[in-house]
């Protein structure tokens, strides 16, 4: 190990990365960013120099943290700051808050390679990317800064801080796993489905109902996997749909109907979390999903693997607390019309959004008549609706909430013209495509016939749909980000567990620690001594990221927050 030190200077900071012979280099900075020592070291020695820096508790500036941040927890390290300058760079480069964004680089794309080899920055026999070097990290990073010092306010820093200590969460969720009880999934199974079949085979009630099908069709063998051939069957059989889409099956009253949606709601459970997906996601008593931070366009996370944002209701009972840990549950009621009330400051929707249901409360506005109704006129706000029962009520609510209504419309009056927009904390929109800007081009000539202006109007709307969409659902990830950090924040506080939770892994065994996360839903596992606690830390972290996220207004995010041995019923 070498190292160049400066030891009356504090380590504001540590760029981690290699250099152009392959040791692993440490840079430390300060609060400036600038650059007064650094250390380099073989493969072998990282973990140990890692962990002796960071009881400094610096920024850890790392090109990708999916790459940088698993071995580091597997080798029970755990980063408190960090900067990753691949996610901070999508938000940097595309901002309409900055003059001047950072500029774009191939470079700093992030690829799906990086997503589906999480361990490659560590691998010994790995080659030296040049995008890894450290002098490039190095420039990069001062890129990053010298954006962030260009904006008008500190917005744009906290989403950046946000988006990155999300990508913490995101690996050490994946580090700890989801409890899950593989006995009680097996259970659920063998219920809804019968015994587990051979390989290749049909589980035996949705063979039972691929006859019954068959039977009802006048066919031996329909085709009941293949759409386009199903959909053919159900022709000749008199049932006249476009579609095999459960709902338009749902409004025909053919006796074939109601064992064919049976079979697919079953086929859906089999494909999607049967027994395979059990064998290949499920080990040690942990479900571990890959998350993809950002993975969306407005900041919402997705996943690349497992199926992590679906799991469904009927299979919540086999996520199931370790002996002496208990789950506290958490989420939000309607996200994201309260934060569209907050963002564009909106007293009458706020008012509206006070107590557990916002949509009692626009029915108390006097703005629709029903609950039902108060859902479909906020959904078709948000989404842009203008047919059918949504668009016949939206009208409605820019008489009661015209602050809230004016936000979304300008959006959409943007996105249409071709502009973009942004959130509250600065991540913009993307550009409309060339073929989108050719296909408005070819309209506007002259020579432009009905069919060109009406396929040019069609794409505006589309896109206005998206960007209305796109302002408030990528600052309800904001919040959401928010409320994570606070969470992991407030959780690392709590003193070690008296029985620990072995198979979470070295970093998380000992305490309560977040467990899942999906939009507006987290599940914290901890101690069941420490569940109350963790309880009050989860609801006062979501104060604290509406307080941080909105400051000065008035408004009501609740959650639905309950203790539990498992995910699927009340404790």
């Amino acid at each position: 190990m070498k190292r160049t030190d400066a030891t009356d200077l504090r380590t504001a900071a540590v760029v981690l990365g290699r250099d152009a012979q392959g040791s692993w280099v440490l840079v430390h900075c300060d609060e400036e960013g600038a650059e007064f020592s650094r250390e380099s070291c073989a493969l072998a020695e990282l973990n140990e120099v890692v962990a002796r820096a960071e009881r400094s508790t610096p920024l850890w500036v790392v090109r990708a943290l999916r790459e940088a941040y698993p071995p580091l927890l597997a080798a029970g390290i755990r980063l408190r700051r960090a900067h990753d300058l691949l996610l901070c760079h999508a938000i940097l480069r595309d901002t309409a808050s900055l003059s001047q964004p950072v500029p774009a680089s191939a470079r700093w794309v992030r690829t799906e390679s990086a997503e589906i080899r999480p361990q490659a920055l560590f691998e010994v026999d790995a080659g030296v990317d040049q995008g890894d070097g450290i002098d490039e990290l190095l420039a990069e990073w001062a890129r990053q800064r010298a954006a962030l010092g260009r904006a008008a306010d500190a917005r744009l820093e906290l989403l950046c801080r946000a988006e990155s200590t999300g990508a913490l969460i995101a690996e050490e969720m994946t580090a700890a796993g989801l409890p899950w009880d593989v006995a009680a999934h097996e259970r659920i199974l063998e219920d809804a489905l019968g015994p587990r079949p051979l390989t290749g085979a049909r589980p035996a009630k949705m063979a039972q109902l691929a006859m019954e099908v068959g039977e009802q069709l006048g066919e031996r063998d329909v085709p009941i996997d293949s759409p386009p051939r199903l959909l053919r069957s159900l022709h000749r059989a008199g049932i006249l749909v476009e579609s095999t889409s459960r709902w338009e099956l749902a409004e025909q009253e053919h006796p074939a109907v109601a064992p064919l949606l049976a079979y697919k709601k079953l086929a859906r459970l089999h494909t999607a979390n049967g027994w395979a997906w059990l064998r290949e996601w499920v080990h040690e008593g942990r479900f571990r999903p890959i998350y993809l931070t950002g993975g969306v366009v407005t900041g919402r996370w997705a996943s690349s693997g497992g199926g992590a944002l679906q799991i469904p209701r009927s299979l919540r009972p086999a996520v199931r607390a370790d002996a002496g840990w208990r789950f506290v549950l958490a989420d939000v009621a309607q996200l994201e019309p309260r934060v569209l009330a907050a963002m564009s400051q909106d007293r009458a929707m706020a008012t509206a959004a006070r107590g557990a249901d916002l949509y009692e409360g626009v029915v108390r506005s006097g703005a629709v008549a029903t609950r039902s109704e108060a859902k479909y006129a906020v959904l078709g706000a948000m989404y842009g609706a203008t047919t059918g029962e949504s668009g016949r009520l939206v009208p409605r609510l820019r008489k009661v909430f015209p602050a809230a209504m004016a936000l979304v419309d300008r959006a959409a009056r943007t996105g249409e013209e071709g502009g973009v927009v942004s959130t509250l904390l600065g991540r913009s929109s993307p550009p409309p495509s060339d073929e989108w800007r050719a296909t408005q081009s070819r309209a506007s000539d002259p020579s432009a016939g009905g069919a060109e202006e009406r396929r040019a109007r069609s794409r505006a709307r589309d896109r206005g749909r998206f960007t209305r969409n796109f302002v408030v659902q990528g600052t309800a990830a904001e919040w959401s980000l928010l409320w994570l950090a606070e969470i992991r924040h407030r959780l690392s506080a709590l003193p070690p567990a008296g029985s620990p939770a072995s198979a979470s892994g070295p970093v998380f065994q000992h305490g309560a620690h977040l467990a899942f996360f999906l939009h507006d839903e987290v599940i914290v596992h901890c101690p069941a001594e420490q569940a109350d606690a963790a309880a009050e830390i989860v609801r006062a972290a979501a104060d604290a990221a509406t307080a941080r996220l909105f400051p000065g207004f008035d408004i009501d995010i609740p959650l639905d927050l309950r203790i539990a041995e498992d995910a699927g019923k009340d404790a």
